[in-house]
């Protein structure tokens, strides 16, 4: 079976589920794209764990609406995938043989970090899905180490799939509309983030909080970058970087979306 590549989508706002954007659109085509993965292993933003990462177990994960203050039609979406509990034990027992301590929820359900790209991407919910959490203050470096722990599972046809964000300031979010103009802050980060993953620089990006234009202020915390990390270490030594999008939303919302190969 031909390994699958890795991906970090930036899923942005829940909205993206349900507003025709740019990164809506391309979302809409991208799992048509991609051999037919036999399970997805998705690292949210939005599930973090103390002391080590948790997998979850549930056979049918619930549809998680970790948001508020947003349209009810987002509120009546379910996303019925069934889940992947053999994919999720596999991804456990590879993560304790790489020495990082695992813990296991039986009944963890699917963020929206997780379904609103996967109800974009796979519509019909028929490709077993399960989640990995990020590790509450943990390195870029720490991250990096768990998907390179997971990267076997893409010769089993696992998608690993990190779902953050590129730039996530929420405090200067509001207010704006979808199509505001990009301040410079943004662009810059955005621009030197693409340019360390197409030159392969990694060690640049597990220290880009030092080291990139306005990382601070693009991520007050770092959580929605830390799934690119996951994904990109997951894609095994040696992979390459491509970015398959770009477009921003809401001004501050840098939308890139990679694939490592």
């Amino acid at each position: 079976m031909t390994s699958l590549p890795t991906l970090f989508i930036s899923h942005g706002a829940p909205t993206l589920a349900i507003e025709n954007s740019p990164a809506h659109r391309f979302l809409l085509e991208l799992g048509k794209t991609l051999p037919r993965p036999k399970a997805i292993l998705v690292a949210s933003a939005h599930w973090e764990s103390v002391g080590g990462p948790a997998v979850s177990l549930a056979a049918h994960p619930e549809t998680i609406h970790d948001f508020g203050g947003f349209p009810d039609e987002l509120y009546a979406i379910q996303y019925p995938a069934p889940g992947a509990p053999e994919t999720a034990a596999n991804a456990a027992a590879l993560l304790e043989q790489a020495g990082i301590a695992v813990k296991r929820s039986a009944t963890r359900g699917l963020d929206h970090g997780a379904w609103v790209p996967l109800h974009l991407m796979y519509p019909n919910a028929d490709i077993p899905v399960a989640q990995i959490s990020l590790v509450r203050g943990a390195s870029a470096a720490a991250h990096q180490k768990i998907g390179e722990a997971l990267a076997e599972l893409r010769k089993e046809g696992v998608l690993i799939v990190g779902s953050g964000s590129l730039t996530h300031n929420l405090y200067e979010f509001r207010g704006h509309s979808i199509d505001a103009e990009v301040p410079s802050w943004v662009r810059d980060f955005d621009a030197w983030m693409k340019s360390r993953l197409e030159n392969n620089q990694h060690e640049s990006l597990l220290d880009y909080r030092m080291q990139a234009p306005y990382a601070v202020r693009n991520h007050p915390t770092d959580e929605h970058l830390m799934p690119l990390f996951v994904a990109m270490g997951a894609a095994g030594e040696g992979a390459k970087a491509e970015r398959l999008h770009a477009s921003y939303e809401y001004g501050v919302l840098a939308m890139d979306m990679y694939a490592f190969s």
